[in-house]
């Protein structure tokens, strides 16, 4: 590559997937005076319908091929494929990353939980369902209530929750009719490195049975630099009542210091396990608040985008800091708490019903609410003249209308905001 007149302490770092909100969020971090943030595909290309994996590194390549000057940084905030390529990218051109093969021991279900197993207890039992069986069962010493799903998908898409033989057959046929979306694709990384023989006999595509786990939900945020795994932030997860779709997610946890100190400990022994490094990764549990007690969930090896906002209200700068500095290989450094708030929530305005959406709040209804409110910013997600179910990247039970951020001093004051918001936003829909 030629080189060129450029600031020496310019920096061109290219995102996997940049739309327009978390390019703002980017623009808002220390020292985003000196970055030149380049977007590297887009996210519908990424992210809806057919994953062509291949296709996807080619185009990427080529676009960094063209580019005149230094590269010297590659990053992303989305699941897969995003969170491969940019090992892969970074591995290709010399950048500073996370290996690939760290990435898939957390990508791929099934391998995650045989290496988290090697050093942890607080897993839930887990098997592989056969799909090409003509009549799968539920594998030996996973019992009812248990979760099915693919062993790679994103957002809860093919997540069953099933308590008997029938629940769990026509969870199967779903996950049979759709799992090859991301599966197929999905292989085509996997064949890209050396597999234990259990993963390599399961595939990409294959189906995860795991004994349901209780508790009320959390997550840690953390990085790897130089070997060293760091936890920065615990959040809680909320459902709405009786419902396994969330609610929102809000930081800091309300957790009582053990349990949260006992998510910290385990963070820090799986990743260590894994491998990981120079990179963040967010990690989903169930805790116990009376007793300390937590059960590993999932790992996500990739930057959590949709928690910047609630870091920038509570500590004055989004995460987002984090995952440039790694991408340039730098030291993150120390977070301190200097925002505006004391506590922030990412809320999921939803519906549990499929309907045509008829009418969608104005820009300028959400601008007034937003003047209205302070500590609050509305991003829709349904649009008008769609149907919820072809809604992209959806849970099994229930729709996306919005996503609504609410910083307050309290957690009673977020509630509060929140409600007034729902009540102010109006949707309307034509039903069957």
């Amino acid at each position: 590559m030629t080189t060129s007149s450029r600031p020496p302490e310019e920096k061109n770092i290219f995102v996997i997937g940049l739309d327009d909100a978390n390019d703002e969020v980017l623009r808002r971090i220390p020292g985003a005076d000196r970055y030149r943030f380049h977007a590297l595909l887009s996210p519908e290309e990424l992210q809806h319908g057919e994953i062509p994996i291949v296709e996807l590194v080619e185009k990427a390549e080529a676009h960094l091929d063209a580019f005149s000057e230094p590269i010297d940084a590659i990053v992303s905030y989305w699941d897969f494929p995003s969170s491969t390529m940019v090992a892969m990218l970074c591995e290709k051109y010399g950048l500073p990353g996370v290996s690939l093969e760290a990435v898939l021991k957390c990508e791929h279900k099934y391998w995650s939980r045989l290496e988290q197993a090697k050093v942890i207890d607080e897993v839930p039992s887990f098997g592989i369902v056969d799909l090409d069986e003509d009549d799968p069962r539920p594998p030996e010493g996973v019992d009812y209530p248990m979760w099915l799903k693919p062993v790679k998908s994103f957002s809860s898409e093919l997540a069953f929750h099933v308590a008997d033989d029938d629940e769990f057959d026509k969870a199967v046929a779903e996950i049979r009719a759709g799992v090859d979306r991301v599966g197929k694709p999905f292989e085509r990384v996997l064949a890209t490195v050396d597999l234990p023989e259990e993963v390599a006999n399961a595939g990409g595509a294959a189906c995860l049975a795991e004994g349901e786990l209780n508790g009320v939900q959390a997550a840690t945020e953390g990085y790897v630099y130089k070997g060293q795994v760091t936890v920065y932030g615990v959040l809680d997860s909320i459902n709405y009542p009786d419902s396994t779709s969330f609610l929102r997610h809000q930081y800091p946890s309300q957790l009582p210091v053990d349990a949260v100190e006992r998510m910290k400990e385990i963070s820090v022994r799986v990743m260590e396990q894994i491998g990981f490094d120079n990179a963040t990764f967010s990690i989903e549990f169930f805790c116990h608040p009376e007793s300390g007690q937590a059960c590993l969930l999932e790992i996500n090896p990739r930057h959590s985008q949709s928690h910047a906002e609630l870091f920038e209200y509570v500590d004055g700068v989004a995460n987002h800091q984090i995952m440039v500095r790694l991408g340039l290989g730098q030291d993150p450094g120390a977070r301190r708490n200097r925002g505006d708030y004391r506590i922030a929530g990412k809320w999921y305005y939803r519906r549990f019903r499929d309907a045509l959406v008829t009418r969608v709040p104005t820009r300028a209804e959400i601008a007034d609410l937003e003047a209205e409110i302070p500590g609050v910013k509305i991003e829709l997600v349904a649009e008008k003249d769609t149907r919820l179910s072809d809604l992209p990247e959806q849970d099994s039970y229930s729709y996306e209308l919005a996503h609504i951020f609410v910083a307050a001093q309290t957690e009673r004051e977020m509630e509060s905001k929140y409600r007034r918001c729902t009540e102010a936003l109006r949707f309307d829909f034509e039903e069957g």
